[in-house]
């Protein structure tokens, strides 16, 4: 059967047998994929998933790339840049997909306008969302969007856990901003698609190219820990680097202004209060380094590495 014309990027950091598992499954795909990118920042992988590993990039199954700094941002700018395929589809490690889970995506590609399609992202428990989804405007729109959503749409937002794209147009772009601070890098993929919507390109959201997220405890961003009683900026930074690299407008400052009431209004803080300032505080060094990335620019994708 001849491949369709995408590369699979998964970048994925301290995942083993859920990893190898997402990967045998893609390869079960029919249609294949043209390649797949696997982009490991793991330090140290157990001695079956290295040796699994090891095997599928030495036969050409994947192209297994190594990186010794964390970061999801230049994980798939890396995949973006080496991927040989006009679409990148970008993936989490710790997936389940249908048969078809691949053409599924190609499909949203309805026109040259559309340079990326979102397919559908289903959380343990979590069943497709019927029925019209109520939506905002301005710079601020989708950011609540219902990714378990059952009905397509045209959207502003997108999560890279399931994402498409048009490889030349997103590379013309910059791709992704690195500045998003690893490990957690919140909002960078947000970032991303509000920059493609502004330059003409439209979003696509494709129920039928869905994901079951597994959630791995072990691994991932889950590696840094709760941010519900923490004071690092690390949870927070990338939300508040996002919302400034917007611009200045009413909807903006108000989303600035809500989030370290948000942070703190939970159940988790109603029975512990005693966390409250100590969440406060992580939020305003947050807010203090994401106007320090603000103050030295974007940094996107090298294209010549």
């Amino acid at each position: 059967m001849i491949p369709l014309p995408i590369s699979v990027a998964i970048p994925t950091f301290g995942r083993d047998s859920v990893l190898t598992d997402t990967i045998a499954a893609l390869l079960a795909q029919q249609p294949p994929a043209a390649e797949i990118l696997i982009v490991d920042q793991t330090p140290s992988h157990e001695p079956e998933t290295e040796q699994r590993l090891q095997q599928w990039h030495t036969q050409g199954a994947i192209r297994w790339i190594r990186k010794e700094r964390p970061s999801q941002p230049a994980a798939l700018n890396d995949a973006l840049v080496q991927a040989t395929q006009p679409f990148v589809l970008m993936l989490d490690d710790d997936i389940r997909i249908d048969p078809g889970f691949l053409a599924a995506h190609l499909d949203g590609f309805s026109g040259d306008d559309v340079w990326m399609v979102v397919g559908q992202v289903l959380q343990p428990g979590e069943q497709p969302l019927a029925g019209a989804v109520a939506r905002d405007h301005g710079p601020m729109a989708d950011l609540q969007f219902p990714f378990c959503s059952a009905e397509p749409a045209w959207i502003s937002n997108g999560m890279s856990g399931n994402m498409t794209v048009r490889r030349e147009r997103i590379l013309a772009l910059g791709a992704f901003d690195e500045n998003f601070t690893p490990p957690v890098s919140y909002r960078f993929d947000t970032e991303m698609c509000k920059r493609l919507t502004r330059a003409g390109g439209r979003i696509r959201f494709q129920p039928s190219a869905r994901i079951y997220h597994l959630r791995a405890e072990r691994g991932g961003t889950r590696s840094v820990g709760s941010h519900l009683n923490s004071a690092s900026p690390v949870h927070g930074v990338g939300d508040y680097y996002f919302a400034l690299r917007q611009g200045i407008s009413w909807p903006m400052l108000r989303y600035l202004l809500r989030r370290p009431i948000r942070e703190v209004c939970t159940r988790y803080h109603l029975r512990r209060p005693w966390w409250i300032p100590v969440k406060l505080l992580g939020e305003l060094r947050a807010m203090l380094m994401a106007l320090q990335l603000l103050a030295r620019g974007p940094a996107y994708a090298n294209t010549k590495r």
